[in-house]
């Protein structure tokens, strides 16, 4: 999740003025821009040491953590959005995680590789794994533990009472909203507690 385009698109979803918490942020370039032309403050959670250091160098505030520990460091409410872009496939309790992000935050915005997208569809008919500029990892050397749809997502949107007030695909930095379930490699989600 690192084309400039998606960024703009994402940071659009993002209120002006807004307090982020920014979960897997990075290099920190979704928060720095959403400071730089939206006015908004708040932080990134990164574990990896080198991104870490970028966060760093753009004058981004960030919290080395590991996300599958949850966020009860965080109190109810603390931040107006709580993002996870290109996280969620990652983490060993999604479901626990998207409770989190809406107990921490009001709006929710999660973004992940939509496994629907019609050229992994392909793949696999091929009896192949798919790999492509979203999916870009071999079966063996993923660091995705799960995979999902943008359809998935509804569905378990609607399970743990989460309503959703936007969603659409990208693809080659343009939103999709006709088939997103097909015709995108990214699903992205804007939600909040029902």
């Amino acid at each position: 999740m690192s084309e400039r385009k998606d960024l703009e698109l994402i940071a659009q979803l993002v209120p002006q003025g807004s307090r982020v918490l920014d979960l897997g942020c990075g290099n920190g370039a979704l928060l720095a821009l959403l400071r730089d032309t939206r006015g908004c403050s708040g932080y990134g959670v990164e574990l990896d040491d080198a991104k870490v250091h970028e966060c760093v160098q753009r004058g981004v505030n960030v919290i080395q953590r590991n996300l599958d520990e949850g966020l009860a460091i965080f109190a109810d409410q603390a931040f107006d959005v709580v993002l996870q872009l290109d996280t969620l496939q990652n983490l060993r309790n999604t479901e626990a995680m998207l409770i989190e992000t809406v107990r921490v935050g009001r709006l929710g915005i999660v973004s992940f590789p939509n496994f629907a997208h019609w050229p992994n569809r392909v793949s696999v008919l091929r009896g192949r794994m798919p790999v492509t500029k979203v999916l870009p990892y071999q079966w063996y050397d993923t660091p995705n533990i799960r995979v999902g749809t943008f359809a998935d997502f509804e569905v378990l949107a609607r399970k743990n009472g989460l309503r959703v007030l936007d969603s659409f695909g990208l693809q080659n930095g343009q939103a999709v909203r006709r088939w997103p379930n097909l015709m995108a490699g990214t699903a992205l989600f804007k939600f909040e507690r029902a």
